[in-house]
């Protein structure tokens, strides 16, 4: 499955045009290569997402054309979750 489709069917972006737009600008890794729209993703790959300031990393457990907003969750399992601090931030 294509990872714009993914990150859209699992809710983790609510819109796939945003999905690759974020993949596109290198803020989504996957098994810590930087991933595109168009790349391939399969159960136990690890994905790394940048949002903003946070950064989380994901293990893909199911891969489905489509999932109800209440299981969602279950095609993915959050491993780690972080904010990023600033390097600016000098206090």
């Amino acid at each position: 499955m294509r990872l714009d489709k993914f990150l859209k069917v699992s809710r983790l972006i609510k819109r796939r045009t945003v999905a690759k737009d974020v993949s596109g600008a290198g803020k989504i890794l996957i098994n810590g290569r930087p991933a595109k729209a168009a790349s391939d993703v399969k159960a136990g790959d690890k994905l790394t997402l940048l949002f903003g300031r946070r950064e989380v990393e994901l293990e893909v457990l199911e891969v489905a054309e489509t999932k109800r907003a209440d299981q969602a969750q279950e095609m993915y399992k959050i491993l780690r979750e972080e904010n990023i601090a600033s390097e600016d931030q000098s206090f």
